[in-house]
């Protein structure tokens, strides 16, 4: 066991965890932040997607050990009332199904608008690729990714 001090969400979190643990497990068992969800535990499905120092990541294959004192984002850290631009479009397209896979791909398409603002559909496919939808709302999700990049520009302040 080491301890930790963790900053997610703006907030600092101190933990006792074996160095191994996947950042994943921190976050769900040890931290109670319950949002990101397990998948495959191979870093193949993207349920687990979280930021690191706004970079999109898979906590599912990355050990504590090796986040220290980067920030860390979960999707309850995004907006607790759903008002950023992507969680309004997935709400206005009506993208969840069964939802499980959604704060992983809202994750994903959060960090893809950061780099890139104006994404095409093959920008958006090529970002989005590593996060699975066993229901299959991809056309959703890209139409969503649009309305969002396009609200964004709009109201800056509704995105970052």
């Amino acid at each position: 066991m080491a301890s930790y001090q963790l900053n997610i969400n703006g907030r600092s979190y101190s933990v006792d965890a074996d160095p191994k643990m996947p950042l994943l497990w921190v976050l769900r068992d040890l931290l109670n932040l319950t949002g990101t969800k397990f998948g495959c535990g191979m870093a193949q499905c993207g349920a687990c997607t979280v930021h690191v120092n706004g970079n999109a990541i898979r906590s599912c294959s990355m050990p504590v050990s090796a986040i220290s004192t980067q920030k860390i984002t979960t999707i309850e850290g995004i907006a607790t009332d759903n008002s950023h631009a992507v969680q309004q479009a997935w709400i206005a397209e009506q993208v969840p199904q069964c939802g499980y896979c959604q704060s992983g791909q809202i994750m994903s398409a959060i960090a893809l608008l950061k780099r890139n603002p104006n994404p095409t559909d093959h920008d958006i496919e090529l970002a989005m690729q590593g996060n699975i939808c066993r229901c299959g709302t991809y056309p959703r999700i890209r139409k969503a990714i649009h309305r969002a990049a396009a609200s964004i520009k709009q109201t800056p302040a509704k995105g970052f």
